[in-house]
């Protein structure tokens, strides 16, 4: 495993299960699968309706709490309630959050911030992120914290590789979490005759190729699956290492797709989308 030492000097596994779109025994499974393999990363949220069976399979997996780099977040409907990072750590069954992010820029963003702000001097959470959020507003979030994000969450693969953003979270000392780190299952993307090439070299998918271009290029990554064989392999991406020209080849994919563009009215409905009741 490598690790991403963060601005507060939190060391952060780089790799890791993410498990959106996961039922309550789907995840329960995967994150006590992923666990029992070596994996040291969580990644799970209000809004997945999972939190509490990733919290039951962290007590299965027999690992010691210390040892997992837990990350959730806060969904909108909750920024402004002064229990809701409370609420999380009980459906979790944990006593702190290692990451805690704001999971949508809606307008009563500051509310949660400065909630968050308030756990990290109680102890409750350790670092502090935000998912989905420009950089125009993520400029706006620096200008306004008291304690200095440390993540952001974003969208990110060989054809958004985001680096308009990274150049201002280099400047900051900030990391990046890619979500849809395989172009959302995009064959274009998966079949691009680079990463067969390289598969073919390394004796590696074309999936972990990409995986490792993620590690390579700074960022965290944490792709879901309830396949256990899925998740292994997903996690054997630390014994090569591509070379400064295999690099530069793979960055001229970048051609501006992305898979996910919510317009400023979606964003400001998540105030109102009510979750499913976590079980």
């Amino acid at each position: 495993m490598e690790y991403l030492t963060l601005n507060n000097n939190t060391k952060m596994p780089m790799a890791g299960i993410g498990v959106f779109m996961l039922s309550s025994e789907e995840a329960e499974a995967s994150v006590e699968s992923a666990l029992r393999d070596g994996a040291r990363l969580i990644d799970t949220a209000n809004a997945y309706s999972n939190e509490s069976a990733t919290g039951r399979a962290m007590k299965k997996s027999d690992v010691k709490r210390e040892e997992i780099f837990l990350v959730t977040k806060l969904w909108p409907t909750v920024y402004g309630d002064e229990d809701a990072v409370d609420n999380t750590l009980k459906r979790l069954d944990t006593d702190y959050i290692d990451l805690l992010f704001l999971h949508q820029p809606t307008s009563n963003w500051k509310d949660g911030y400065r909630n968050i702000e308030k756990a990290v001097r109680k102890g409750k959470v350790r670092s502090i992120g935000l998912s989905n959020f420009s950089i125009e507003q993520l400029k706006e979030v620096l200008e306004f914290a008291e304690i200095k994000p440390q993540m952001v969450q974003v969208e990110a693969h060989p054809y958004y590789p985001q680096n308009e953003l990274k150049e201002l979270l280099k400047e900051n000392e900030m990391g990046l979490m890619a979500w849809y780190p395989l172009g959302h299952g995009d064959k274009t993307l998966l079949e691009q005759p680079v990463f067969t090439e390289l598969g073919k070299k390394y004796h590696k998918s074309n999936a972990q190729i990409i995986l490792r271009w993620h590690i390579q290029s700074g960022n965290v990554i944490f792709p879901g699956s309830k396949n256990p064989a899925h998740i292994r392999d997903n996690f054997d991406i630390f014994d090569f290492e591509l070379n400064e020209e295999e690099m530069k080849e793979i960055a001229t994919l970048n051609n501006g797709v992305r898979y996910y563009n919510a317009t400023p009215e979606q964003v400001e409905f998540y105030l109102t989308m009510e979750l499913r009741e976590d079980i």
